[in-house]
């Protein structure tokens, strides 16, 4: 049992969230908000739930500090190497098929849920050094959390963050500097960081390949199915989506094809 909320609060709170945001809280998870709010109502010097919950329904910047305490940013460069592997083996080699049919040269990517940044330059790193002239690329990088999008838009990460990143990549691609590395500016020129929550259309479209990792593990089944809809929406024809190791679509009503390759499993829009 919480020592904060009480049963009625807490399913006050859970509604506003998921109503916001799409994430589930349970009572497997409950112990989780019940310490985010504690931090809040310390930095508000406040000590009623209640009144915490009049600030957040009114006061649409504490709404977002809020929702960014909630969500968790692990993360990490080239975090499950086999996905990266696909796309260069497998995904790249495909859309510049479909960029050749269709007569395009530039391919959109988006990291949903990109945290500090890490995936998408994950991601840039690779496009830049593999991707064969006159082929180009731009990546949007989106998530929930103001502060994490701020770590990722300044490019700057200690140097216990770095660890992952191939040596000749770490020197191609970043500065170093005190108490770190810098993403060097050719590299942040090709990723756009943006606010956004998954409950909304991005108004995004045509995009070839969609990241979207350990984010869906915090939606219930329909939060998911409407998140996923969205994506199919937002996508080019025989273009693909990358979802966390952990997830999976199986059972969803979805148009999405599972896609097995040789270094990883993924899924298509096939048209």
């Amino acid at each position: 049992m919480s020592d904060l909320l009480t049963d009625s609060q807490f399913d006050q709170y859970r509604v506003l969230i998921y109503d916001a945001s799409g994430i589930t809280f349970s009572d497997t998870n409950r112990s989780i908000l019940d310490s985010r709010l504690k931090e809040r109502l310390r930095e508000k010097q406040l000590t009623d739930v209640m009144e915490y919950y009049k600030l957040v329904t009114s006061d649409q910047a504490e709404f977002k500090a809020f929702l960014d305490s909630i969500t968790t940013n692990l993360t990490r460069f080239f975090r499950n190497q086999p996905h990266f592997d696909a796309l260069v083996n497998y995904v790249i080699p495909h859309v510049i098929e479909e960029k050749k049919r269709t007569g395009g040269t530039k391919i959109h990517i988006w990291s949903a849920g990109c945290s500090t940044g890490e995936e998408p330059y994950t991601i840039a790193m690779i496009l830049k050094d593999k991707l064969p002239a006159p082929y180009t690329f731009d990546i949007i990088a989106s998530d929930i959390s103001l502060k994490s999008l701020m770590v990722g838009q300044q490019g700057f990460y200690p140097e216990s963050r770095i660890s992952g990143i191939p040596q000749d990549y770490l020197d191609k691609f970043f500065t170093k500097v005190d108490k770190g590395y810098q993403v060097k500016p050719e590299l942040m020129s090709t990723i756009r960081f943006d606010y956004h929550n998954l409950r909304h259309d991005s108004g995004s479209r045509n995009l070839d390949v969609v990241f979207c990792r350990n984010v869906l593990i915090y939606f219930d089944e329909a939060a998911q199915k409407a998140t996923i809809d969205r994506f199919y929406n937002a996508m080019s024809p025989n273009s693909y989506l990358f979802i966390g190791h952990s997830e999976s679509l199986f059972g969803m009503d979805t148009k999405f094809e599972f896609l097995k390759t040789d270094w990883a499993c993924l899924y298509q829009k096939k048209l």
